[in-house]
């Protein structure tokens, strides 16, 4: 009994962890898109770039924060009816508090009006004399805020969410599935901004191309904080249960699983191991989801450096 209050205890304490570090992650991309990028006309694609682009065209009626949550609330329980409760309160945390935060730093929360960070001089001077230093620090800050978010288990919904039902009904990849999403609502933005006369001394080809290697930048220090120093995961799994685990690692994960036949000396009955490896990122559900298979599973992982093979990108 006690042992089990121990667990709970210790859960309680993770999941608290868990959600400030993702408010924490919020708040800097928050800072990052409302901040640094929005008046800058420099799009960062999913449905932060759609809100962006959506402000652009409504000339700022809407707070951006707002058409973010109200975008992503029917992306979330499309979300949940499709892929089930792992969209679940994480998530919903993760885009509400990005979005009040985009509107808390821009002064746009009723009450706060005072705040507007984005007409601070040192933002406005940025803006009008070293243009390319604002649009990498915005960069930094959402792929940094981004990362931490992942990195605690959560998420901001939007293009994430499209991406993982375009993987389960067509078996499109993620990466390419948000690729695809961004390129096409970064040529909306810059047809809005073109259309509505909102470059100002730039062209809108301009700030197109500042959005596509803004996605660049942010995507990578996204995958840096992610995996840190080692990108992948090699797990051994004993269990009883080794075929329903394959199933849930080729299915679930898209990913390769190999079963290497032994013989537990301890019982002297003959097994099987399955060695598969995983993203960083993914370690965590592969453990949450084995628990739930064989709770008595013996999981052994270590560190990988290089992956040469399909689902990996070779590190650089």
């Amino acid at each position: 009994m006690f042992g089990l209050k121990t667990k709970k205890i210790q859960f309680n304490k993770k999941a608290v962890r868990d959600y400030f570090f993702i408010m924490i992650g919020a708040a800097i991309m928050a800072i990052g898109i409302g901040v640094f990028l929005v008046d800058a006309k420099v799009v960062p694609g999913g449905v932060s770039g759609l809100s962006m682009a959506f402000y652009y065209l409504t000339d700022g009626a809407f707070p951006i924060g707002v058409t973010i949550w109200l975008l992503n609330i029917p992306l979330f329980i499309w979300g949940v009816k499709e892929l089930g409760t792992q969209f679940g309160a994480r998530t919903f945390f993760g885009f509400t508090l990005n979005s009040f935060f985009i509107d808390f730093f821009r002064g746009e929360m009723p009450g706060f009006s005072f705040i507007q960070l984005q007409n601070t001089e040192t933002i406005l001077k940025l803006r009008q004399d070293d243009f390319l230093f604002l649009i990498l620090l915005g960069a930094a800050l959402l792929g940094i805020g981004l990362g931490i978010v992942f990195k605690f288990r959560g998420s901001t919904a939007g293009s994430d969410i499209v991406a993982a039902v375009m993987q389960k009904r067509f078996g499109i990849k993620p990466g390419m599935a948000i690729m695809i999403i961004d390129f096409f609502v970064i040529l909306t933005a810059g047809f809005i901004i073109e259309l509505k006369d909102l470059a100002g001394d730039r062209s809108a080809m301009t700030l197109t191309l500042y959005a596509l290697f803004l996605l660049f930048v942010s995507g990578r220090l996204v995958d840096a904080i992610i995996d840190g120093f080692d990108y992948a995961r090699a797990a051994f799994i004993i269990s009883d249960k080794t075929d329903e685990i394959a199933e849930v690692i080729m299915k679930d994960f898209s990913r390769g699983a190999t079963a290497v036949k032994a013989r537990g000396l301890y019982r002297n009955i003959d097994r099987e191991i399955i060695f598969t490896v995983v993203a960083l990122r993914e370690l965590g559900k592969l453990t949450n989801a084995i628990k739930q298979i064989d709770p008595h599973a013996f999981v052994t992982v270590n560190n990988v450096h290089e992956v040469l093979g399909e689902g990996f990108r070779r590190r650089i």
